[in-house]
């Protein structure tokens, strides 16, 4: 009551009318009639200060139109009421790179980045990068003359103090104790090189529905504890996950695709 004042008039009067409304379309759609077009379906303005005089009701807008960059035969456009529906033929889940190469091979495009629909933040590993992919064929070596092989050098964007350590280990001699501090940086290095490599098979090779449970599920500290529970009795509930892509052609053009609904069966 603070927060919004004489809360029980309005909940009586404006929500309890809005409510009935939304209700009104609902069942619209539980009888199929999206199928018959939009001007099935009605907006309301509503005035209860005005009296019944001032209620009227409208076809609502056309949904917006997104181009998606493709050609035909490939859809040229969608809106955000539209999906693609993905369901696996067997009882057994797809696993991310059978999700990848399904995308790739249907739309022929090259994918950058899978991750929870709406939730594209930088900062929360997606499901799947294709710069991690490109991860699998790095590697950081030593020849037989005890100098470092470095497979790409797309490593040093990765580990910016990589390119110093590695010409400095190789121009010092063996006896310096410099060498050793740069040796120390390298190995690190190496270590976090397999153990990303590792993560990102694991997840490549996994069921989609584990990816998305690893890359989102909030974490098992106490401060998480709500928002845990939430996501754990959401996804008991719910047999898919809707997932957003990234994707370009082979001319670098950008492509937008629809909300991917992925629907499992569960154990």
């Amino acid at each position: 009551k603070a927060t919004a004042g004489r809360i029980t008039p309005a909940l009586a009067t404006t929500t309890a009318m809005v409510c009935g409304l939304v209700d009104v379309e609902f069942c619209k759609i539980v009888l199929g009639l999206q199928c018959l077009g939009r001007d099935k379906f009605l907006n309301s303005n509503i005035n209860l200060a005005a009296g019944s005089g001032n209620f009227t009701t409208f076809t609502p807008d056309p949904p917006v139109t997104i181009s998606s960059g493709l050609k035909l035969p490939q859809p040229e456009s969608f809106t955000s009421w539209d999906k693609i529906e993905i369901t696996p033929p067997g009882s057994e889940e797809l696993t991310v790179e059978q999700l990848v190469a399904y995308l790739e091979n249907t739309f022929g495009v090259t994918v950058d980045r899978i991750f929870a629909f709406g939730h594209d933040d930088s900062k929360i590993p997606p499901l799947y990068s294709a710069i991690d992919r490109q991860k699998i064929d790095w590697d950081i070596t030593f020849d037989s003359d005890g100098k470092v092989q470095i497979s790409d050098k797309a490593i040093f964007t990765q580990w910016a103090q990589l390119p110093m350590a590695t010409q400095m280990f190789n121009r010092l001699p063996p006896t310096s104790g410099a060498r050793k501090r740069f040796e120390d940086q390298i190995m690190t290095t190496k270590k976090a090189l397999d153990q990303t490599k590792e993560n990102f098979l694991s997840s490549f090779r996994g069921a989609i529905s584990d990816a998305y449970c690893a890359a989102y599920r909030p974490g098992d500290s106490e401060e998480d504890a709500e928002a845990r529970q939430y996501f754990d009795t959401v996804s008991e509930a719910r047999d898919y996950v809707t997932l957003g892509v990234h994707c370009h052609t082979s001319t670098e053009e950008d492509i937008t695709l629809p909300c991917i609904k992925y629907i499992y069966s569960k154990p």
